[in-house]
């Protein structure tokens, strides 16, 4: 099998699958430029993981944007996930590069929400599009893989809520990751306009065979003037697929964006998560945990950067290493200059259960102003003994009693997910992931 590279890809490849589509030409022009970043710059520094030895970029089949298959048989994986007979739930399903189901609430209707496939606002709101497509919160020549993702993205959502308009009802997003031979390079973008409110989740699904694949996601999330976004999620792709996810949010005045996301990928990951604070009185409150297994690697460096005054960044990091697995909490709250009056807190904990697994949590704060607040927790150990002394006088054995501290020990982000259905998902993946 003969793998594509950054070295064997032309533009006249990208152009040929550009054309398939019909896409704009802002963005095969974009794609182009992308694609001689991509063959000149380094990987994304990570710090205390040796990623030059991942394969971020070798595939051996490419897929543009696939054309809707609605009405299409929905894989099992995606009726565990998301219940879509509830009409008054908006739903958007996609598998690889394929969308497969999309509906629109009445109140999303109503309301003059746009929500479509990538490939199909593209062609119908292009202009748009345009305007926040890796232009603000991620841009493309970043490093490598922004760059790669750039050339090469072929699915993804888009999402805008209009000015004054909040949903009560959430949207939900499930992406099912099944053919191996191909990148799976997903990009979401979500604007909410002033004064808007919206709940967003998703969860990407790995049902890929046992050949070596990539996924390369980006979503940007863009909350405007007193905008209000909730963003959770929960990622469950498979152990042959290397990752990398760079979720983002850029939040303006008075505006607040919050995370709750359960990363519970079995491959190697990079998770790269940055929240900017432009506007005065921002806000954002990043909650992440994980559960590393086997021999995977995780890294997760999550950053918020505080430029507005009196704005109020919160991190909080809860992961459980398994095995011979690797998890690496990287935490930095950056105060910028000028932003007077802010507030930034973190925390980060790793829990070990074995003697072959590693954890490191690592909070950093970088404070450029006066007259703020900052602090941090870190802390890596192993379970109470005496904990699990008093759970065993109770009546539990060792297991039920390790069992029942990780699931204390990852509620606190559990419990925010917005979505009944998903939390369960997610409590459901982490009982499998301890199970030993």
């Amino acid at each position: 099998m003969v793998l594509q590279t950054i070295e064997t890809i032309d533009p006249a490849f990208i152009t040929s699958f550009a054309e398939k589509t019909a896409e704009p030409s802002w963005l095969t022009d974009l794609r182009i430029k992308a694609w001689g970043k991509a063959e000149e710059m380094d990987l994304p520094y990570v710090d205390k993981t040796k990623i030059k030895r991942w394969n971020f970029t070798k595939f051996s089949q490419y897929a543009s944007f696939g054309k809707t298959a609605y009405g299409t048989n929905l894989p099992e994986a995606v009726t565990d996930v998301v219940d879509v007979n509830d009409a008054e739930m908006s739903v958007y399903i996609q598998q690889d590069q394929t969308p497969l189901h999309l509906h629109l609430s009445q109140e999303a209707i109503d309301k003059g929400v746009i929500i479509k496939d990538l490939a199909t606002a593209l062609k119908e709101n292009s202009e748009l599009v345009k305007e926040y497509f890796m232009t603000t919160a991620v841009k493309f020549d970043e490093n490598r893989l922004t760059a790669f993702h750039a050339a090469l993205v072929n699915g993804g959502l888009f999402i805008y809520v209009p000015k004054n308009v909040e949903l009560e009802s959430p949207i939900q997003a499930v992406f099912v990751q099944k053919d191996d031979r191909k990148p799976f390079i997903n990009h979401v973008i979500i604007v909410a306009d002033e004064s808007s409110k919206l709940t967003y989740v998703e969860n990407y699904v790995g049902q890929t065979g046992k050949g070596r694949a990539i996924a390369n996601i980006v979503s940007e999330v863009i909350a405007k003037d007193n905008a209000t976004v909730t963003y959770g999620a929960v990622d469950t792709l498979g152990v042959n697929v290397t990752t990398y996810l760079n979720r983002r949010g850029h939040v303006l005045r008075d505006a607040s964006l919050d995370w709750a996301l359960g990363v519970m990928n079995n491959g190697n990951t990079v998770i790269n998560h940055l929240t900017n604070l432009v506007g005065n009185n921002s806000s954002s409150d990043v909650k992440t945990v994980t559960v590393g297994t086997g021999k995977q690697t995780q890294n997760f460096t999550t950053e918020i950067r505080q430029y507005g005054l009196a704005s109020v960044g919160m991190i909080l990091k809860h992961g459980v290493v398994l095995d011979s697995s690797t998890s690496i909490f990287n935490g930095i709250g950056h105060i910028m200059h000028n932003a007077k009056g802010a507030d930034a807190q973190q925390e980060s904990r790793v829990l070990m259960l074995s003697d072959l697994a590693r954890g490191d949590a690592n909070p950093i704060l970088l404070i450029d102003e006066d007259e703020v607040t900052a602090g941090h927790a870190a802390s890596v150990g192993r379970v109470d003994p005496e904990a699990l002394f008093y759970l065993q006088s109770r009546g539990l054995s060792l297991y039920e009693a390790e069992r029942l501290v990780i699931h204390g020990f990852l509620n606190p982000v559990v419990d925010q997910l917005p979505i009944k259905r998903v939390r369960e998902l997610l409590s459901n993946v982490i009982e499998g992931k301890v199970k030993r």
